[in-house]
């Protein structure tokens, strides 16, 4: 195989189309973005799980997080008591007091449930969220995208200049990894994985099945019946609609 050869498979790996002209300038760069997602993608567990650290910190301190004493925190230590340490997983929850319907978790365990969120769901579809947020950590779905993420641009390089340690990453730097990790939107299959599991989470913890698919449809009610839009937990968990539907098969 010559080298022209090698540089197109390479290409290829990155999926670019071996049929695509080939200069110098593209294969450089592709080589380059070669490199440093071989580098992100050797960072284990604990590496990543510092950057994610790094990330939940960041968010926490930019949010106003309702604390123990108030409705919201007893509420929700009601709803995860006895889930700090669930499927092996070490979980950490917190409440954000903000009108925005919203939910999301991270890698390291960190689960933020937006009080906006609250305010329109029972205690049941609550038990929903949580389950379905804990699904996507246990399914390890930001984990591919974390690795892409610390392969681009400056946080590539904080990765190489750290020896494959976690760096410290500069406020605008964790806002980006943020956009790229956590506000990125999930796939249906992702989606549907989360969902199954949330299914069993609800069952397994006392709260009702059917809650699962009340919490959906208030949900596409908000997006205005569309199956989409409407930001916050929609514009990153989508097609609320169908994932309902899929939702009441299940139970029928």
């Amino acid at each position: 195989m010559n080298r022209r050869e090698v540089l197109r498979h390479c290409l290829l790996a990155l999926g670019v189309s071996a049929a695509a002209p080939v200069s110098a300038f593209d294969l450089a760069g592709a080589l380059g973005a070669a490199k440093s997602l071989a580098e992100a993608a050797t960072l284990d567990d604990a590496e990543l799980n510092a950057y994610y650290g790094q990330m939940s910190a960041q968010m926490d301190a930019q949010s106003r997080i309702a604390g123990a004493a108030t409705a919201y925190g007893k509420r929700l230590a009601l709803l995860t008591k006895g889930l700090g340490r669930y499927d092996g997983l070490a979980l950490d929850f917190k409440v954000y007091h903000t009108k925005e319907i919203n939910a999301f978790a991270m890698g390291n365990g960190s689960v933020r449930i937006y009080s906006g969120l609250m305010d329109i769901m029972t205690d049941d579809e609550v038990g929903y969220v949580i389950g379905h947020e804990i699904g996507h950590i246990k399914s390890g779905h930001s984990k591919k995208r974390m690795q892409l993420a610390l392969a681009a641009g400056g946080l590539r390089d904080a990765v190489s200049a750290s020896g494959g340690q976690a760096a410290v990453l500069a406020d605008s730097q964790l806002g980006e990894l943020f956009e790229k990790v956590v506000r990125a939107q999930h796939s249906q299959g992702n989606e549907n994985e989360a969902d199954d599991y949330a299914m069993a989470f609800v069952k397994g913890n006392h709260f009702s099945p059917q809650a699962a698919v009340s919490a959906l449809e208030k949900l596409d009610k908000l997006s205005g019946g569309g199956g989409g839009g409407g930001g916050g937990w929609l514009s990153t968990h989508p097609a609320p609609a169908a994932r309902a539907a899929r939702m009441r098969e299940s139970l029928a």
